[in-house]
């Protein structure tokens, strides 16, 4: 029976709090919570709420040398205060024996750490729209609760308390800099400036915090202040740890010594001015490589443009707003993003798009101008401004020819599932699958590192499922992050069995099959046809060109054609290296076969017997992972 929602400091209320040191109160007095062991025991179950906590963990938090013969027993009048806190009158159960341990059921408007979680969760989101101001101020709002002490920092001398504890700062840093790029993303980057100094001189390492505060330094014209930034922290990792700064950090450096305010102040300002740009996804992990190569690239000051191709669900999206993100100091006439298909997945027309970068970018006057004329203005603006254009999911090269800079400073960042193989002096970045160690890294920023580590075989089993696809990855992680009852083994299994593996790939309005289904979409009839007969080899780990000569039915030249031409759309991956046709193994990723198959149908395929899993030692349909 689910409890009474109630507010923080409702009358009669217990209200707890971790995010400090330990403490609750009750119509506003201060609540007496008893000895160092009972507040020990009351600390793990209110770090943990509403989740069983095993007795044996209690153990240690108590007795981590040697517990006494009568622990149990002092566990039972830990726990029996704990419930006494509540009241007399309180019926419902509050710490209850379940699971092997004990479980403490509080609300939100009874703990901090609740009330903590609802309001981050909710300024992520209206990130995730774009709507920054909303996001700052419910960000902000979390933020008040902790107030920057280290949270049980009474407590911290138990190894178990400090565990969790240290769990909760990484969590509030996490928001604070959350909080903090959001501010600077509406231009407010004066009111985080002091504090991102103070928690950087507390965590030296933590890279995001230190990347804030050269930016926050950066946007309130403290330029030589954010380079000091760069240069302490490259001298701290390289004397403590033997590192440099990752790529994207070393990118963000690089773009303000290359684009001081001076340069900024006396180039031109357009309508645009700052940024069109989604939010940057807070579950960003791993492709340094390509991050670093796109940041030079699209950032160089001559301008570029730049493809980054790969199949549907790859990351490319995600990819391309990073870097246009940390791009901010290289483009001082604005970073614009503009998707290139409609809601249903259709291919805009070039002239659309061009409608919307001209009111972006203010180059369009009253009324719709002729679109030759508007092509002309476009790139009349082009050659005079420095900005970067995100033109995000292109169907060909046509709809997007003459939105590419013919002169000028700006560059172009296409991303596309074909590789646009049409467009004439383009810098090219072909995406695959990431590795399992940053699809798992990916999950684990979704459901929790400790909810990974109790079943990393588990984790490892969800992530080969999901052919390390990043869009599937993380529809897995949030996911599980709702259905927090799910065993990972559990959902492991479900994702095993082809016939429902798809149907788990859902989170809310997200979902894997409708991506594939855009792309299957954008297939021409011979395309179709030829993926439809080479998913069906793709079974046993990938096929061969003389295994696709006796699907298609065709010669060694058709078949080549054939497959080359399944590559340039996407939905056919083929070795890295120089390879000769007849020696290279083609791939078609694990979830697309799948959704071919659902697609085309098995006599199409060819695939009559039943699609075979990643379980016990079986042949996969995808031979990645």
């Amino acid at each position: 029976m689910p409890l009474t929602p109630v507010r923080p400091g409702s009358p009669g209320t217990v209200y707890f709090s971790l995010l400090g040191p330990l403490s609750a109160v009750i119509d506003g007095r201060p609540l007496p919570l008893g000895p160092r062991k009972q507040r020990l025991v009351l600390a793990i179950l209110l770090s943990r709420p509403n989740t069983p906590v095993p007795v044996d963990v209690l153990t240690d938090v108590v007795w981590p040398e040697a517990p006494p013969r009568t622990a149990r027993k002092n566990l039972q009048v830990y726990v029996s205060a704990a419930r006494s806190l509540f009241g007399a009158g309180d019926d419902r159960g509050r710490v209850v024996h379940d699971c092997g341990g004990y479980r403490l059921r509080v609300e939100e408007g009874e703990l901090d750490t609740l009330r903590f979680r609802t309001l981050a969760r909710a300024g992520r989101a209206a990130g995730e729209r774009g709507d920054l101001r909303t996001a700052a101020r419910l960000l902000r709002e979390a933020l008040d609760l902790w107030g920057e002490r280290p949270p049980l920092h009474d407590l911290r001398d138990s190894a178990g308390v400090a565990e969790e504890a240290e769990r909760l700062e990484a969590r509030c840093l996490t928001v604070y800099e959350d909080w903090a790029e959001a501010e600077i993303e509406t231009g407010r980057a004066g009111v985080a400036v002091d504090g991102l100094r103070d928690l950087v001189e507390r965590h030296p390492f933590r890279e995001r915090l230190r990347a804030a505060w050269m930016n926050s330094l950066h946007q309130t014209g403290r330029q030589a202040e954010a380079l000091a930034v760069y240069d302490d922290y490259r001298q701290l990792l390289a004397r403590e740890l033997g590192l440099e700064p990752s790529p994207a950090m070393a990118g963000l450096y690089r773009a303000m010594l290359g684009e001081g305010r001076a340069a900024r102040a006396a180039a031109p300002r357009s309508a645009a001015g700052g940024a069109s740009l989604p939010a940057d996804s807070r579950h960003f992990t791993g492709r340094e490589d390509e991050l670093a190569r796109l940041l030079d690239v699209s950032g160089s000051p001559e301008g570029a443009v730049l493809v980054v191709s790969g199949p549907a669900g790859v990351g490319k999206s995600a990819l391309a707003v990073r870097a246009a993100h940390l791009l901010a100091g290289s483009f001082p006439d604005g970073r614009v993003h503009v998707r290139a298909r409609r809601e249903d997945g259709a291919p805009r027309t070039r002239n659309d798009m061009l409608d919307e970068l001209g009111r972006l970018c203010g180059v369009s006057g009253p009324g719709r101008p002729d679109p030759a004329q508007a092509g002309d203005a476009w790139q009349d603006w082009l050659s005079r401004h420095r900005a970067l254009i995100v033109l995000d999911d292109v169907a060909d090269e046509a709809s997007v020819r003459g939105l590419l800079p013919r002169t000028g400073r700006s560059s172009v960042l296409l991303t596309a599932r074909g590789q646009l193989a049409g467009l004439e002096a383009v810098h090219r970045t072909a995406l695959a699958a990431p590795g399992e160690d940053e699809a798992l890294e990916l999950l684990g920023t979704l459901i929790g590192g400790d909810r990974l580590r109790t079943d990393r075989a588990a984790a490892v089993r969800i992530v080969r499922a999901c052919g390390s696809l990043p869009l599937a990855v993380a529809v897995s992680g949030m996911r599980l992050a709702v259905l927090r009852h799910l065993p990972l083994a559990e959902y492991a299994d479900r994702l095993d069995d082809p016939a429902a593996a798809l149907d788990e790939l859902v989170a809310g309005d997200v979902s894997v099959r409708s991506r594939l289904a855009a792309g299957w979409r954008d297939l021409g009839p011979r395309d179709r046809g030829a993926l439809a007969r080479v998913a069906g080899l793709a079974w046993d780990g990938g096929f061969t060109l003389e295994r696709a000569m006796a699907a298609l039915d065709r010669d060694e030249r058709g078949t080549i054609r054939a497959v080359e031409s399944l590559i340039d759309t996407g939905a056919v991956t083929s070795p890295s290296g120089e390879v000769t046709a007849h020696a290279a193994l083609y791939e078609v990723p694990r979830l697309l076969c799948l959704y071919v198959r659902e697609a085309a149908g098995p006599e199409e395929t060819g695939l009559r017997e039943p699609a075979l899993s990643f379980g016990g030692g079986a042949p996969r349909l995808l031979s990645r992972g």
